[in-house]
């Protein structure tokens, strides 16, 4: 979220060069009770030709024909028409709902529908936006004016998943900031500022997104590849997490937006304002999760889960018992609880026709990367407007209507654990019965998505269940998972076990260097030689002198286990029958097993390089004499601890040919050299044995040592050991005392918890049945509590809790209301005043203190009861009296005048 004094404003340029005649962006204005001031404001200040249309839903009365077509035309000069169905949207044009209708988009044109919901429930804003959102996506802009409730609020998430713009009202210009608030709240608005501000702000974002997106075919150059591995650093640098293996349109297009926003126009400015903020890395983070969910999203998805694969999981616990699942990436919760109401209906629905079915419990675990969005999850109180995505009867039955909305029931909050987590990072969940990751593969590359395949299904149990989201599947991963029949994402889990893989992100972008081939031969040596660099030639001459000249070598850990190979060692090494095993001493051939491990545990251990000569090894046919040299290796740093072995053949020894058919002399000294040649060996071998047992017997010394060593430091850990049994021995059993207590305790604050509640239940219903407005103030008159009839009176809602008493609008002629509160509180006697109220209703207003069960005074009670009753009958009274007086005075004049006329009768007698 920005607001206005963050940026300086920019003159309304037209961004002219950003937009195409046939695919401009399309402002959706939502507006409410108070909602024509702002629009006046805000199409005052859109410039004649900036290329966009406006469309404005508004709730309107369906029973009165509208014109407020004929009111914002006086406010623009741009043409304001009612749209008509099947009109086509062109810029710099106005269009108006009309009454009693919905409107949607499609390909830019506009349709009229009948509205489904009754009078009263209709959420035509939400309706329109999320249309828009669908049919314009990046190029679709939102912006919520003044009104009450939320809607909107729905439209604005898809707007904002498709990677639109959301401008919002500032509510302290809102006539009725219900709207605005809620948009905000939800995290959506990317500029809060007035409605006079809004216009500018728009056309100053597309001057500064000119491409919105670049098409995904076409490749980032090495600059903006550069700058989008630096925005990743900046984000793993401070947020902790990696978004490298992020899809590069997602990240180039979220990260334009902000830009757009910034009015920031190369990506290296972006970058260091990055750098230099840490507010806007938390901001980008924030938009790269697209945190955008409704509840039961993809009807035909879920009633597929609730139809079938839920019941096949039950039917797999015959006993009953309790079943496990997953919600990933569940963002503010809405998906999570969808589940745990799919799963209760299924067992309402078992339980109704076999009253005598096995008890089935489900544990929901729900994470995200948002720890925000969790924490708003935790809560479970959603908008109004939710009753667009969820039935009727379901809201009735799974939640609590509130003032401002509705919240989910605590018996599905219950069966739902919140935490947040890294899907890729931190350890799964496991033994699942179902797992949901629905709407997130598709912002990952490939690469990443092939490794979470494995991730699900070593998650799940046998049989699991898997449901992705509609633009997404297992791809390669058919052998771990088979799709259900339908169009539904919805998989079950294969008992195919593949290699366990690593799943992490790596650092930077994975760049993907294929090694330049020649497909030409020796002839084209001379051609392409001179082309080639000196790095080049020199590697390529260094790889040909390792391939035919090097000896033959491994690498072997300190334990004797092969991790690498170079050259032919088939000579000296073979695979061993039976498990695979990478041993160097296990695959080693005939006459070469012993000297090999004795010159290697030698070179272990005197940490220097040892040579192990004439070594008869056995070959195919015959023997070979060998070298082995065996080097521990301290550096590189990569290699310190490892054992380099290289094999080396010795040059056979002259061995005179014994000649047959020969007599004499020569037979005789060809059978002495031959003698003598054996005995040679016998002699060699000999040699070797010594040398063998010698090392064996300082090795069995060393060893006896060492086991000595190892016996005394064990007898001393057995005796620590004991002692620390014990210790536990004694902490266990006052951990269970302890475990008792506040079980205790804990049953006693659950029953002192359920008594508050029921007192709070019977106080407001006591307050609320007594028919008599009460405002309950603290020691410094800011709000504590309200009862429903003071609302009436005074302008109340929910969020004015903690507001002073002086900021609120009242129907009250009572200025003097905050001074003799205060009065109370300095004198603590109460006071009484009967006032009138501005629609002609009197109010008897009485002033007391707050009084806690400590008589400690801790703000004033102040209760409205109405006497405009007993007003009229004093105004009736006073005017019966008064005519009373008036007849009283008229007959006395009557009777004076006849006793005078008496009187005069009397003297003329007389």
């Amino acid at each position: 979220m920005k607001r206005a004094a963050e940026a300086p404003a920019t003159a309304p340029d037209t961004p002219a060069a950003a937009i195409s005649a046939s695919d401009f962006p399309i402002v959706g204005i939502g507006a409410s009770a108070g909602g024509l001031e702002a629009l006046e404001q805000f199409l005052s200040h859109v410039p004649p030709a900036s290329g966009l249309a406006h469309v404005v839903v508004q709730h309107l009365d369906p029973n009165h024909k509208g014109i407020m077509v004929e009111l914002l035309q006086r406010a623009t000069t741009l043409p304001v028409r009612q749209v008509t169905d099947r009109l086509t949207v062109e810029p710099n044009h106005v269009y108006v709902i009309p009454p009693n209708r919905d409107l949607s988009i499609l390909h830019g044109v506009l349709h009229l529908l009948e509205p489904e919901a009754p009078r009263g429930l209709r959420l035509p804003i939400d309706f329109f936006l999320r249309a828009l959102a669908a049919d314009r996506q990046e190029r679709a802009i939102g912006v919520i004016l003044s009104g009450m409730g939320s809607d909107g609020t729905l439209g604005l998430r898809a707007i904002k998943e498709n990677a639109g713009a959301v401008f919002v009202q500032d509510p302290a210009s809102a006539k009725f900031d219900g709207m605005p608030r809620s948009a905000i709240d939800a995290g959506l608005a990317d500029v809060v500022a007035p409605a006079e501000e809004l216009a500018e702000r728009i056309v100053a974002y597309l001057n500064h997104v000119p491409l919105l997106s670049p098409p995904e075919s076409v490749p980032l150059s090495d600059k903006e590849h550069s700058g989008l591995e630096k925005v990743v650093l900046i984000l793993r640098a401070q947020t902790g997490h990696d978004f490298s293996l992020y899809k590069k349109s997602t990240l180039y297009r979220r990260i334009e937006r902000r830009m757009g926003l910034h009015q920031l126009p190369k990506l290296a400015d972006y970058v260091r304002y990055l750098r230099e903020n840490s507010q806007e890395a938390a901001l980008l983070f924030k938009e790269l999760l697209i945190g955008v969910t409704s509840f039961f999203r993809d009807p035909e998805s879920w009633e597929q889960l609730k139809n079938e694969a839920i019941p096949t999981l039950l039917a797999a616990h015959p006993k009953g018992g309790l079943l496990r699942a997953w919600t990933t990436a569940c963002s503010t919760g809405e998906e999570a609880y969808s589940l745990a109401i799919a799963f209760r209906e299924v067992i309402d629905q078992l339980q109704l026709r076999d009253p005598g079915a096995p008890h089935y419990a489900l544990q929901v675990f729900a994470t995200d990367l948002d720890p925000d969005a969790i924490d708003r999850a935790r809560i479970g109180a959603y908008p109004a407007n939710i009753a667009a995505d969820v039935s009727e009867t379901r809201l009735r039955r799974f939640f609590v209507q509130e003032e401002r909305g509705y919240r989910v029931s605590k018996e599905v909050r219950e069966m739902v654990i919140f935490a947040p987590q890294n899907l890729v990072m931190d350890p799964p969940f496991t033994k699942l019965d179902l797992l949901t990751c629905r709407n997130l593969l598709i912002y990952l590359e490939p690469e990443l998505q092939k490794k979470l395949f494995p991730l699900f299904h070593y998650s799940l149990n046998p049989g699991g269940v898997l449901m992705l989201g509609t633009s997404e599947t297992v791809g390669a991963a058919t052998d771990l998972f088979a799709a259900l029949p339908g169009k539904s994402r919805i998989y079950r889990r294969q008992g195919a076990v593949r290699e366990a893989e690593l799943v992490e992100f790596p650092t930077a972008f994975a760049q993907n260097r294929v090694p330049a081939t020649s497909a030409a031969g020796a002839a084209s040596t001379r051609v392409l030689a001179p082309q080639l660099s000196a790095a080049s030639l020199q590697a390529q001459t260094e790889a040909l002198l390792l391939s035919r000249f090097a000896p033959a070598a491994v690498l072997t850990t300190a334990q004797g286990d092969i991790v690498f190979i170079s050259g032919k060692t088939g000579k000296y090494l073979e695979p061993a029958a039976g498990k695979i095993n990478n041993n160097l001493f296990a695959m080693a051939r005939e006459g070469l097993a012993g000297a090999l491990s004795a010159g290697f545990s030698r070179a272990v251990r005197e940490h220097s390089a040892v040579t192990v000569k004439d070594i008869r090894v056995g070959t195919n046919g015959g023997t070979q004499s060998v070298e082995v040299t065996v080097q521990p290796l301290a550096e590189p740093a990569a290699l310190a601890g490892m054992v380099l072995v290289v094999f080396a053949d010795l040059p056979a020894a002259d061995t005179p040919a014994m000649e047959t058919g020969k007599r004499g002399n020569g037979t005789t000294s060809a059978r002495a050299r031959a003698y003598e040649a054996q005995l040679a060996v016998l002699a060699h071998e000999l040699q070797q044995a010594h040398e063998d047992l010698q090392t064996t017997r300082e090795e069995m010394q060393s060893s006896q040592e060492e086991l000595k060593s190892t016996n005394e430091e064990l007898q001393s850990t057995n005796e620590e050991l004991q002692s620390t049994n014990e210790e536990l021995t004694t902490s266990k059993e006052e951990m269970q005392s302890m475990n008792e207590e506040l079980q205790t305790v804990n049953h006693e604050l659950q029953a002192k918890l359920d008594e508050l509640s029921r007192a709070s239940d019977d106080m407001k219903n006591l307050l609320n049945s007594t028919n008599i407005a009460t405002l309950f103030l603290d020691g410094e008159l800011r709000v504590r509590r309200f009862t429903t009839q003071a609302a009436q009176i005074i302008k109340l809602i929910p969020g004015d809790a903690g507001r002073p008493v002086t900021d609120l609008a009242t129907e009250l002629d009572y200025p003097g209301l905050a001074d003799d509160t205060r009065e109370v509180l300095r004198s603590l006697v109460f006071q009484e005043r009967q006032v009138a109220s501005r629609d002609g209703h009197w109010f008897n207003v009485r002033i007391m203190p707050y009084r806690t069960q400590a008589n400690h005074i801790d703000g004033v009670v102040i209760t409205f009861i109405d006497i405009s009753a007993v007003k009229q009958l004093e105004a009736q009274l006073r005017q019966a009296q008064a005519e009373l007086e008036r007849r009283y005075a008229d007959q006395t004049m009557e009777l004076k005048q006849s006793q005078a006329d008496l009187k005069e009768a009397k003297a003329r007698k007389s």
